[in-house]
C-alpha cells in the first residue's frame, strides 16, 4: 500500500516539475486618441495618425515600463494583445456613430519608425453605434522583425486609423474624436 501512494506521489511531483509553473506576465489598457475630418479625407479613405509616445501621459511607455517591474527587471520577450475596442468620442462634432464615418472595413494599424514596416493590430467591419466596438485581433509580437519589435517596446510607432469613408461622410464637415484601446499581455 505505502508502495503505491509513494508512487503516486512521485508521479504527481514529476508531472508539476515538467509543467514549469504559469509564466509571468503582466496586463493593462493603453489607450490612444485620434482624430479625423470630413476635409481630410483623401481618396474615400478615412485615416488618423498619431505616434504612440505622444498621447497625454505617455500610457504605452508606462505599461512597458510597469511591464518591466513585474518582469524583475527584463523587458517582455513577447507582448500579447488581447482586446482592441474603438469608440467615438463625446465631443465629435457632425456624428453621431462610427457608421456614419467608415463603412466595410477599418484597421488599426502599428507603423514602426524608421522601418516604416506596419503591423495590422486589429480590424472591424462596419462598426456602428459609438462604441466601445470591439475589433478583431490580428496582432502578434512574434512575427516582427527583432529592429521592429525593440522599437515597438521603445514607444517608437504611430498607431494608424485607416477606413473607408462612409458615402456622406466627406460632405458633413465632421470633426471626429476617437478612443482606441488596447489590452496589452507582456510576458517574460
Amino acid at each position: 500500500m505505502w508502495k503505491q501512494v509513494f508512487l503516486v506521489v512521485v508521479l504527481a511531483a514529476q508531472t508539476l516539475m515538467g509543467c514549469g509553473g504559469d509564466a509571468v506576465s503582466y496586463s493593462a489598457p493603453v489607450g490612444i486618441n485620434l482624430k479625423a475630418k470630413s476635409s481630410d479625407t483623401v481618396n474615400a479613405t478615412v485615416t488618423s495618425r498619431k505616434g504612440i509616445s505622444t498621447e497625454s501621459g505617455n500610457p504605452f511607455k508606462v505599461f512597458v515600463d510597469a511591464a518591466r517591474e513585474e518582469l524583475d527587471g527584463k523587458s517582455p520577450a513577447r507582448i500579447e494583445l488581447t482586446q482592441l475596442t474603438l469608440t467615438l468620442g463625446a465631443s465629435s462634432v457632425g456624428v453621431s456613430s462610427l457608421a456614419e464615418v467608415f463603412t466595410g472595413r477599418v484597421d488599426i494599424l502599428f507603423l514602426i519608425d524608421d522601418s516604416n514596416n506596419t503591423y495590422v493590430a486589429g480590424h472591424g467591419e462596419n462598426p456602428t453605434g459609438s462604441g466601445p466596438v470591439a475589433f478583431i485581433v490580428d496582432f502578434d509580437s512574434e512575427a516582427m522583425a527583432e529592429e521592429d519589435y525593440t522599437r515597438f517596446l521603445a514607444g517608437r510607432f504611430d498607431v494608424v486609423l485607416r477606413g473607408t469613408a462612409a458615402p456622406t461622410f466627406t460632405s458633413k464637415g465632421a470633426d471626429v474624436d476617437f478612443q482606441s484601446t488596447f489590452s496589452f499581455t507582456a510576458f517574460e
